[in-house]
């Protein structure tokens, strides 16, 4: 995920997203229970382990923090 006002389509226009911002949404979901890449230049997975539970807390999570910031 990136924050910014740009489509991403390359590493260029990846550098253009707030860093600072992501940084702050990683220590929310963080705060949350939600593990994420600590970079928004790395890819995040998903496994066979995780179920409709983990996707339902993810997706919470992740509206809860982009509310707060």
């Amino acid at each position: 995920m990136f924050f910014t006002n740009q489509r991403v389509t390359d590493f260029a226009t990846a550098k253009t997203s707030d860093t600072k911002l992501f940084a702050h949404y990683f220590g929310l979901m963080l705060e949350k229970g939600v593990y994420l890449p600590p970079s928004q230049f790395e890819a995040c997975f998903v496994s066979a382990a995780h179920g409709e539970k983990h996707f339902d807390k993810t997706i919470k999570a992740h509206y809860s923090a982009l509310k707060q910031l």
